[in-house]
């Protein structure tokens, strides 16, 4: 297929020649003044925002094509989303790289899933290629947003209906079986509506054996004038993903059989069905009030096996949810500010179902399983939150503008047991059936001088809270007492510059001091998970980003980010089998003053694109990305040393409706690490190796 690819693309690339300019003004515009919606759900100039938001455009997605989440938002400052397979992923924004219930996936401002049902591979229920724009809030968000919002808030914007009729088609082959097609078409309905359908249609065979991959999603979106002042924006978004499970891999395998893949058949699969549905009606009385109301549902299934838990607790899991909620809001506006006063509400009701299962192995590969109709877990989880707050902006002189809200959550979780069988597995404790509370106020305090015409400093002070999981409450595994765990509670200092430099260079400084207690954390035990809350963590870093034109043809684009966090209070009592004296043995382990473990020392990304005058339409772009090193367990004795990717892209608009682009992906094939670990007491590492050379071609048509 790559040979295929490549001859394909070599006389495209010879044949670019004449069209039209389609180089994005990104780079020359004043970021100031550039639009974001995630802050209070509404158009809002980033001049008026006290926090770092990280934006990638329409036009910069039409550049990149991502086939992952990661091509697009490992460009933003700071942030950095891992590839795991298909479009599985683990997400660090001022945070580690794990699992970890501290981020916020939005579209169009409306949470993807509910608190206390987070995935960590949340953002392969969206569809990132066909988006708008993605908005990436670093840190607490704001009062609008509430549970999660730790580490940051990520925002899929969806591209509005159009005006006049349109279609556009996008295929794309490449590496390993790669096939995506893209489809999007919209019209005017009548007098006062407009609607726009996109498809996307992704299969991949992956570069390791058996990892195959495929998604479908169907998302729409309808505009509609209803009256006076009365606007409606309704948005559906239905995905189905089936992934197959991808195992880490030891040294010598990691080093010298990258393909290899310890997980073969079903072994580690999971199917995921998602679809939202949401209106929002914003209803405008006079030029100084906004009403906006935004019912929604979602209805959620997962049948999976968990990868992680084969070796010793193999397991199929059926996870179920639907949700039904609404998002009220009213925004006021003054001489010299605004005031908005809301409310969110959310029920959810789920079941869980997990079985266990037997599985096969032919040497170290896993080949088969059986299911053995065993239940270790059947319960029902209903979740009700009510989450009314306050947010207020006044602008106390031509220089200052200040922001501050409140927001309380509370949340409510009613859990029943469906086993009626004895509760005695020592390796799969249940909790009685029982009801949950945790309520949480969170300030928000912000403020933005203008001490030049086209230069800003922001301060701001936030709360973050985070309820914990149903899954951590109530699949407790073998640790007793997870209902007991208390809620994760952040809090956030940060102080920014922002602006722009001799009129060409947009430039965007951010230095941020979090300090978290109680995170939710998980160890191993003589092959048992346990969770615990590792009592207080520092997150300390600074995140840099600018965007200049070099002449007339070159566009350079540097992010940059360097962290350090810490434990300042975890320990825990481990257990273990000494194979020495044949003998259960206790150890006090304590890891204050160590650093976090899959915390990255250091984010980059740096860009560099051509547009040449002597060939219209044409765009290279040679982009450098660098994860720095980071220690692979609690007790800091081993490190992944990082690793430096190079990336080309190349796209020719022969029209206004026609184009070819390819990107080769990891140019000089570097051997690197999506993720490695070991656990306490294990100096194995385990990797999660990353795409080797890859080569991929695609054509846009439009009419």
């Amino acid at each position: 297929m790559r040979s295929t690819i490549a001859l394909l693309f070599s006389p495209l690339a010879l044949s670019m020649s004449a069209a039209v300019q389609a180089e994005s003004d990104r780079h020359t515009d004043n970021a100031l003044e550039q639009v974001i919606v995630t802050a209070t759900r509404e158009a809002k100039a980033r001049s008026e925002l006290a926090e770092s938001v990280g934006v990638i455009g329409e036009a910069e997605l039409e550049q990149i094509a991502p086939a992952h989440p990661s091509d697009a938002l490992n460009r933003v400052a700071g942030v950095h989303v891992n590839n795991l397979g298909g479009e599985g992923h683990m997400t660090s924004i001022r945070q580690p790289i794990s699992t970890s219930g501290v981020y916020l996936f939005l579209e169009d401002g409306v949470p993807t899933r509910p608190t206390g049902f987070f995935n960590h591979n949340g953002l392969y229920e969206i569809n990132v290629p066909q988006s708008a724009q993605l908005e990436v809030t670093k840190g607490p968000a704001s009062a609008l947003y509430g549970s999660d919002a730790i580490g940051g808030v990520i925002n899929a914007v969806t591209r509005a209906a159009p005006d006049t009729a349109e279609v556009s088609l996008n295929g794309e082959l490449g590496a390993d079986g790669w096939r995506r097609t893209l489809i999007s078409g919209g019209n005017r309905i009548g007098s006062g509506s407009a609607l726009r359908v996109d498809i996307n249609r992704t299969e991949s065979e992956g570069f390791r054996d058996e990892a195959e991959y495929t998604r479908t999603s169907l998302s729409g979106r309808l505009d509609s004038k209803l009256g006076e002042g009365l606007q409606s924006k309704t948005v559906l978004s239905w995905s189905s993903i089936d992934q197959s499970g991808v195992s880490g891999l030891e040294e010598e395998d990691y080093r010298n059989h990258v393909e290899k893949n310890l997980y073969h058949g079903d072994i580690g699969y999971r199917e995921v069905e998602a679809l939202r549905l949401s209106s929002e009606f914003a209803y405008t009385p006079n030029d100084r009030s906004l009403i906006t109301a935004t019912p929604f549902l979602r209805h959620n299934s997962m049948v999976m096996m968990p990868s992680w838990m084969v070796t010793y607790d193999p397991n199929i899991r059926d996870t179920e949810f639907s949700s039904y909620g609404l998002l009220l809001k009213y925004r006021r506006n003054f001489d010299r500010g605004e005031m908005i006063v809301g409310i969110d509400t959310d029920y959810t009701p789920s079941e869980y179902a997990e079985e266990r299962i037997a599985v096969r192995q032919e040497g170290e590969i896993f080949t088969d399983y059986q299911r053995t109709g065993v239940l270790t877990y059947h319960f029902d989880a209903e979740q009700t939150s009510i989450s009314p707050y306050l947010h207020g902006e006044l602008e106390v002189s031509d220089r200052w503008r200040l922001s501050a809200g409140l927001r309380y959550d509370l949340f409510r979780v009613k859990y029943e047991d469906r086993l009626d069988t004895p509760n005695t597995d020592v390796s799969h404790y249940r909790p009685d059936s029982q009801s949950r509370d945790y309520g949480n106020l969170s300030p928000k305090l912000g403020a933005v001088y203008q001490f030049a015409d086209s230069h800003q400093l922001y301060l701001s002070y936030r709360h973050a809270f985070r309820a914990p999981t149903v899954g951590t409450l109530f699949r407790p595994g073998s640790t007793q007492d997870t209902t007991e765990l208390d809620p994760v509670t952040s809090i956030s200092r940060e102080i920014g510059l922002r602006g722009l430099l001799a009129e060409r260079l947009n430039y965007e400084l951010a230095v941020y001091d979090m300090t978290t207690e109680d995170d939710i954390v998980s160890y191993i035990e003589d092959n048992d998970r346990k969770t615990t809350n590792a009592g207080e963590t520092s997150h300390k870093g600074v995140e840099l980003s600018l965007q200049a034109p070099i002449g007339d043809s070159w566009q350079l684009g540097i992010s940059w980010a360097v962290m350090r966090q810490q434990y300042r209070d975890f320990s825990y009592v481990l257990s273990r089998f000494d194979r020495g004296c044949f003998c259960m043995v206790s150890e006090n382990l304590n890891f204050a003053g160590n650093d976090i473990s899959g915390a990255p020392e250091n984010l980059g990304n740096v860009t560099l694109a051509y547009t040449p005058a002597w060939l219209a339409g044409l765009r290279m772009e040679l982009e450098w990305s660098h994860m720095g090193s980071y220690f692979t367990g609690e007790s800091n004795s081993q490190k992944y040393d990082g690793h430096e990717l190079l990336n080309l892209r190349a796209t020719h608009d022969f029209s206004d409706d026609f184009s070819v682009y390819a990107r080769l992906s990891n140019l000089t094939d570097e051997r690197y690490s999506t993720y490695t670990s070991n656990q306490v007491g294990d100096e194995d590492l385990s990797y999660r190796p990353g795409l080797p050379r890859s080569l991929f071609a695609g054509v846009r048509y439009r009419f």
